[in-house]
């Protein structure tokens, strides 16, 4: 099995940077494609960023295209996602999930509990 862990969230001006990680216990790592999904107050579950074995391989919701980027760094079993110019509507809780690939949450088989981010105006 696979235990996920996120960390790096926290509250932020409009504009401002994070970056958050996901470290991952247990093995086969590198077979897992990665996800991050973020879920606000009263809204569903929304699909972020994904990444697959390769690192050159990702997908990102159109909201935040262009602003956020996944990496993986296989011998650490983590995987991160840089924020950028973040806007007051990325606000939610930002949950990393292993899997097989997609965008779908139902792609992946494990779950982290999630890191809160707040992006105040």
């Amino acid at each position: 099995q696979v235990q996920l862990v996120e960390s790096g969230g926290g509250s932020v001006q409009a504009g401002g940077s994070l970056r958050l990680s996901c470290a991952a216990s247990g093995r086969g790592f590198s077979r897992y494609a990665m996800g991050w999904f973020r879920q606000a107050p009263g809204k569903e579950r929304e699909f972020v960023a994904a990444v697959s074995h390769s690192i050159g391989i990702t997908a990102y919701a159109d909201s935040v295209k262009g602003r956020f980027t996944i990496t993986r760094d296989n011998t650490k079993n983590t995987v991160y996602l840089q924020m950028n110019s973040l806007k007051p509507e990325d606000t939610a809780v930002y949950c990393c999930a292993a899997g097989r690939p997609g965008i779908d949450a139902a792609a992946y088989d494990y779950w982290g509990q999630g890191t809160q981010v707040t992006v105040s105006s």
